[in-house]
């Protein structure tokens, strides 16, 4: 069975997949009252799951009339993706970042899940056994080195 916040962020992917805007804009309470949570259990699943790192801009307006606008980022053409992947990586990436960009890739389809797992397996902080920067430096190395070669099909 899945928990609360699984069942939150599909049901914010599923709005979000219907918007014309590819954007929705949510009352925190409104919500909570609705899936019967605590209202920081709706910012908790938005903080966590809605990152940039995952291709999400959240910005919300606090008081009365407030709101949490949530906004997924599209990459459209294969230029842009590579161009996005070099922005993010540079010359280290840590590993949140890293399996933030693995995430956003293989929800837009650039990459498959078994694809995403071997990336996430040869990155790990696990596996890449350095001291810090130099494990951010060989991660970043690596991931691009892997998402070139896979998204130069």
């Amino acid at each position: 069975m899945r928990n609360v916040s699984e069942i939150i962020e599909q049901y914010l992917k599923h709005v979000l997949l219907q918007s014309s805007e590819g954007a929705i804009e949510i009352q925190r309470n409104d919500l909570a009252e609705q899936f019967q949570c605590v209202p920081s259990q709706i910012n908790y699943v938005i903080s966590t799951r809605f990152t940039l790192e995952k291709g999400y801009v959240v910005e919300s307006k606090r008081g009365g009339g407030g709101y949490i606008r949530i906004q997924k980022i599209e990459l459209k053409s294969h230029g842009s993706i590579l161009d996005h992947i070099f922005r993010t990586i540079h010359t280290h990436i840590d590993q949140v970042t890293s399996e933030g960009l693995v995430y956003q890739l293989q929800e837009g389809h650039y990459i498959s899940a078994r694809e995403a797992n071997l990336i996430r397996a040869a990155i790990s902080r696990d596996v890449l056994i350095f001291k810090l920067p130099l494990r951010d430096e060989i991660r970043a190395k690596i991931l691009k080195a892997m998402l070139i070669s896979l998204l130069s099909k």
